[in-house]
């Protein structure tokens, strides 16, 4: 194995064809280096998503900051995010067409001039959750409170009419 190889854009550009037991060969997980190569990839790739960056390998696996819980009841439905860091002004919800949507911006600022140190770190997200029909969104609630927002949607009275509820049996058929 070549140490070019090793390295992932090297790979895509001008590569020349390789008979199909060498391309086996370069499959197989037995050569120590390339375990070692597609784990630290994986590695970068774990780190990278956190920060709302798409992955090395270009795709997009799930990139989801907020983290949401979601709980229903028979009257409301609940949203909660976790939002550490933020206030309730740099939070935006809005209730459209059966979609919730969280959007907001987080921006941090941090400046050490004793030690001659600054950091500063602007990120943006925005989430969506589908509705079930039935929601009385001009009766929408939000709280925020010590980093988390609770989004409270109560349900109509038509809403719980369309429920069918089935029975479960105890033996298979």
């Amino acid at each position: 194995m070549a140490f070019r190889d090793l390295i992932p854009w090297s790979r895509q550009e001008n590569r020349l064809p390789v008979p199909v037991s060498a391309e086996r060969d370069r499959d197989d997980n037995s050569h120590p280096l390339l375990s070692l190569h597609r784990e630290v990839n994986r590695l970068f790739d774990d780190v990278f998503r956190g920060f709302g960056v798409p992955s090395l390998g270009g795709f997009d696996r799930g990139l989801s900051w907020p983290n949401l819980e979601l709980a229903e009841t028979d009257k409301d439905i609940r949203v909660t995010a976790e939002l550490p860091g933020l206030d309730e002004k740099d939070v935006e919800i809005t209730v459209e067409e059966g979609v919730l949507t969280l959007r907001g911006e987080k921006k941090s600022e941090v400046e050490d001039k004793d030690r001659g140190y600054s950091e500063r770190s602007y990120g943006r997200f925005e989430r969506r959750v589908g509705l079930p029909k039935g929601v009385d969104r001009d009766k929408a609630d939000a709280r925020f409170r010590n980093g988390v927002l609770t989004v409270t949607l109560p349900k109509t009275a038509a809403a719980n009419e369309n429920i069918r509820r089935i029975p479960v049996n105890g033996k298979a058929a």
